[in-house]
């Protein structure tokens, strides 16, 4: 079978959750068409594979297993607070996604790649803990509560980066929430991801100033490229 190991690069700005979503659907299905034609008649053609980055409007999704006791406010609050509420498809419990975090949304199909879920997540969790490492921030993933952490393991351990993700026919969506200049006081809406006692941190917040998103973003796409297309 023929793979294709290029990874397009798409950069969308500010974009409310539900457009944003419409996006990945695109990709997706895309994606998913040409897989299935592949089979029915017999051909090769190469399927594509899309790195979205973007931010979003103040907004909390429910992961498909998620448990609606985790969210902290009730309907007046959100209202009064602008945040919008979601239920998706994509693992994981509650998170917050808003302004000053990167949202990246690797549209792949694995079958380029590899063909493993478990693998998939820590990939990313390593993509992450490398970008870290590069604005001098140590971080690690972990395997019992997926996402990206400082002081793991001690009375301090604080998470800097959401993992939720779906896979159908291989073809991955959702992604990764990484708090770079995060306004952090909209976390306690919210348990995060369901975890009770676990404090949340942004990039910002670790070095002591402002970080230049751009920058974050590039470094992001170093580390896919050198993971994934290797």
């Amino acid at each position: 079978m023929k793979i294709n190991k290029e990874i397009e690069i798409k950069k969308l700005g500010f974009k409310d959750y539900n457009e944003a979503l419409e996006i990945q659907n695109y990709y997706h299905d895309k994606i998913c068409n040409i897989k299935l034609n592949n089979r029915k008649n017999n051909t090769s053609l190469l399927t594509p594979n899309y790195l979205l980055f973007v931010e979003h409007n103040h907004i909390y999704t429910i992961g498909k297993s998620g448990d609606y006791n985790n969210l902290l406010l009730n309907e007046n609050s959100l209202k009064q607070k602008g945040i919008q509420l979601k239920k998706i498809g994509r693992g994981g419990d509650i998170t917050y996604h808003g302004p000053g975090q990167i949202v990246c949304y690797p549209i792949f199909d694995l079958e380029n790649f590899f063909t493993d879920i478990h693998k998939y997540l820590r990939t990313l969790e390593f993509i992450v803990v490398k970008t870290l490492k590069k604005f001098g921030i140590v971080s690690i993933g972990s395997e019992d509560h997926t996402g990206v952490w400082i002081d793991k393991g001690t009375a301090n351990e604080r998470k800097i980066c959401a993992l939720g993700i779906k896979a159908s026919r291989w073809v991955t969506k959702h992604g990764l929430a990484l708090n770079v200049n995060t306004d952090l006081s909209y976390f306690d809406g919210i348990i995060p991801c369901g975890l009770k006692g676990k404090a949340v941190t942004s990039m910002s917040k670790e070095i002591g100033h402002e970080v230049n998103t751009d920058e974050v973003i590039e470094e992001l796409v170093k580390q896919f490229e050198k993971e994934f297309k290797n």
